[in-house]
């Protein structure tokens, strides 16, 4: 399976994809470091020797939450970020999460639709809590069975 836990040689890729995703949290190299050093859970998709997407999350008592999540634009619809995601949604259910939850750019409706796709419902509004453009932050949270 191309997907692995997210190691210290991936971090240049990731920084790479993060660059040509403006609508996701702009992290540094220091952030990662801290996924590689078990502060964060992080899983990339790798395929030949080509990093393709990556996911940060974090458990938050009985949460798992999405901190970061990306998938290279011209490998996008072709179900990596599927994996990913359940990849996660496994890691939760390894510590009984009872919801996944995260933040998302209103205006971001390739992401809403795929969080919609798997089952993520809006439960709030956060306005204007991005800048660079400023956008509002949609909560939303599935319940984990």
């Amino acid at each position: 399976m191309p997907i692995r836990a997210l190691e210290l040689r991936d971090i240049a890729s990731i920084l790479t994809i993060q660059l040509a995703c403006p609508e996701i949290a702009q992290w540094n190299a220091r952030d990662y470091e801290r996924v590689t050093k078990g502060e964060m859970a992080g899983w990339v998709f790798e395929e030949g020797r080509e990093l393709l997407g990556f996911l940060v999350g974090r458990q938050v008592v009985a949460e798992m939450e999405i901190l970061n999540f990306a998938v290279r634009a011209d490998a996008r619809r072709k179900g990596i970020g599927d994996q990913l995601l359940q990849s996660a949604l496994t890691w939760a259910a390894s510590f009984s999460a009872e919801q996944a939850i995260l933040e998302v750019r209103s205006a971001n409706e390739t992401a809403l639709r795929f969080y919609e796709r798997h089952r993520f419902q809006i439960g709030g509004r956060r306005r204007t809590y991005y800048s660079l453009p400023d956008d509002d932050a949609l909560l939303l949270t599935r319940r984990l069975d």
